[in-house]
């Protein structure tokens, strides 16, 4: 199917929704990943296929095949792109794709991808993830996003799911989103704004965010968010900020930053300006943007 090799028997899948995740640009701190993880385990979610080769797609020098050991064997594990599936008694079926952003043939990607959406009949497209954003960790974090159809759009905007009005370098998967619009899909987009000034490398907090607003469009229990680890993973990194004077002055910019633009954007009035931040911190966050664009990994 495509380039896709697609395991047998093929399952009947009722209009699926396919909630899909972007590594490693798209998901910072894991929170998609790690969110997908738990959607599938609760769901029961059993293989549905890979990339029959995916070094047509992806350079191996830079996400690097990975060997280790089950039952005293040496297995190699290779990078793809693979699919997971999930039925349920009612409703939507699931699907779970979990996308790498491929280094070659980008169309060639984002068409197969295409071809195995069109060939499951599936009605929902949503793409989860995380990015770095200039936000303080110790406010509610927010999350942007769209839907283009009524249906999401209306529950987005009630979830308090912000607008992205991002210009700039993207992914040639969106490829995808573009032709899910053309289809008459619906499309979904939830990305979790992540502070800046901190790599952790599974964000909890950003996690059950994620969930929290998926538990609003899908039959999911509250304790799959699991909050609570992500409150406690923020409150070591509060103690943690306080030894550090210069992140701790960083951060107070960022929560009066932060709490400017929450007050003008709940008032009638727009004469309240944002708080501008400081000289010294605009090069401290373009210097850790510099850092986190170098050391990106798979």
């Amino acid at each position: 199917m495509g380039a896709f090799e697609i395991n047998e028997p093929l399952p009947e899948l009722n209009e699926p929704h396919i909630i899909a995740v972007l590594r490693p640009w798209i998901n910072v701190g894991r929170v998609g990943t790690l969110a997908l993880g738990r959607l599938e385990q609760h769901f029961g979610a059993k293989d549905l296929g890979q990339l029959a080769r995916p070094g047509a797609f992806y350079d191996f020098t830079r996400y690097r095949p990975r060997t280790r050991f089950v039952n005293g064997k040496r297995v190699l594990n290779i990078p793809n792109t693979f699919l997971k599936y999930a039925q349920q008694e009612d409703g939507h079926d699931l699907l779970f794709l979990h996308m790498r952003e491929p280094h070659y043939l980008g169309e060639d990607y984002s068409e197969s991808i295409i071809e195995v959406m069109k060939h499951f009949g599936a009605k929902r497209y949503c793409l989860i993830g995380g990015m770095y954003d200039v936000v303080p960790h110790t406010r509610d974090l927010l999350v942007s996003g769209s839907g283009t159809s009524p249906e999401p759009e209306a529950k987005l905007q009630d979830l308090g799911v912000r607008s992205s009005r991002y210009e700039g370098p993207t992914t040639i998967t969106y490829m995808v989103t573009q032709e899910t619009e053309r289809m008459g899909m619906q499309n979904m987009t939830l990305i979790a704004r992540l502070p800046q000034y901190v790599q952790l490398e599974e964000d909890h907090a950003g996690t059950a965010k994620l969930l929290e607003l998926l538990g609003s469009f899908y039959p999911i229990p509250s304790d799959l968010a699991d909050s609570e680890k992500g409150r406690r993973q923020y409150q070591e990194l509060t103690a943690a900020v306080e030894q550090n004077p210069e992140v701790k002055q960083v951060l107070s910019q960022l929560e009066a930053q932060y709490d400017s633009q929450e007050s003008s954007s709940s008032s009638t009035s727009s004469a309240e300006a944002d708080v501008p931040l400081s000289p010294e911190l605009e090069r401290f966050l373009r210097g850790l943007e510099q850092d986190l664009g170098s050391s990106d990994s798979a």
